[in-house]
């Protein structure tokens, strides 16, 4: 078998994206005469030149052009297969894009127990959009609002996102009125981003006309949890996640009325997943099923 002159094909895929034998020894860390060396050898071996050498700037003849599309797609191949080879040698890494609201009730409080009962895999957490997809980004595992119905990937579903009114009991004190539709109208209304969940709620509250009033707007969750476990107002919380809050008391459930039962927040993977992104996944999950409160099913 005759072996096709490696260093070479390097040294010239570098000059040929530079158009610089300069730059690619720079690049390469070696001379520009190591560099036109490498090149000649490897125009001899194929039989044809690969430069128009001026006397300032070279420029790539048609062969080159030829070689030059096959070798950069084929090192950059090369290279990223070697650097996928090396992080899975050194450690199983699962990577874990999660909405705010449940990375810090629910994953980040827990994620020592994970770490140390599988020392072996070295977890990466992010914050995830509300409707970013596992295609968008190089995340193995989502945590976010909604099934994904891309072919190639499954969904499990983690919480309800039923929501009910919250309020702390420093707000509640001296307002039993608050149990009722009509009570909640006058309280403090605290929103989530728009006002429209407000208006669905008294909408199957029976009171669809209204006027939810100007109240603050916050765009992250986490704020406006916040502020309604500050005794700021009532707010709209899906009370599957906000489980451990309801049992501590730092918030009370005003109204069986609720909106969005068919809506949830699941946990997306590849259907090809690694092993280390299902152990993450099927522990997740237990730690939410064990939690799980009966009467929010």
């Amino acid at each position: 078998m005759e072996y096709v002159p490696l260093n070479a094909v390097r040294a010239f895929e570098a000059a040929a994206r530079h158009l610089s034998f300069s730059a690619a020894g720079e690049e390469l860390h070696v001379t520009h005469p190591a560099i036109s060396h490498q090149i000649r050898r490897l125009e001899e071996w194929l039989g044809v030149p690969l430069f128009h050498r001026d006397t300032r700037k070279v420029r790539l003849t048609d062969a080159g052009v030829i070689l030059q599309a096959s070798a950069s797609g084929a090192l950059g191949e090369l290279g990223a297969t070697c650097r996928r080879i090396r992080r899975n040698a050194a450690v199983a890494t699962v990577s874990v894009g999660c909405i705010p609201s449940i990375a810090s009730r629910w994953l980040v409080p827990r994620l020592p127990d994970f770490t140390a009962s599988h020392p072996d895999i070295g977890m990466r957490v992010a914050y995830a959009r509300a409707e970013e997809r596992l295609g968008d980004g190089e995340n193995d595992v989502l945590i976010t609002l909604g099934a994904d119905p891309t072919p190639g990937v499954t969904s499990l579903k983690l919480f309800s996102r039923l929501n009910r009114p919250v309020c702390s009991p420093y707000y509640f004190a001296g307002k039993d009125h608050l149990r009722t539709p009509a009570g909640i109208a006058g309280a403090d209304l605290l929103h989530d981003e728009n006002r429209q969940g407000w208006r669905e709620w008294f909408s199957e509250a029976g009171l669809p006309n209204f006027d939810v009033g100007n109240g603050p707007v916050f765009a992250d969750f986490n704020i406006l949890a916040t502020a309604v476990i500050a005794g700021h107002g009532v707010a709209l919380c899906p009370v599957d996640v906000f489980r451990d809050e309801l049992k501590r008391g730092d918030l009370i459930v005003l109204s069986q009325v609720a909106t969005n039962r068919d809506k949830g927040y699941f946990l997306t993977m590849s259907v090809n997943a690694s092993p280390a992104a299902m152990t993450f996944a099927d522990w997740f999950r237990q730690e939410v099923s064990v939690n799980a409160a009966a009467d929010d099913q």
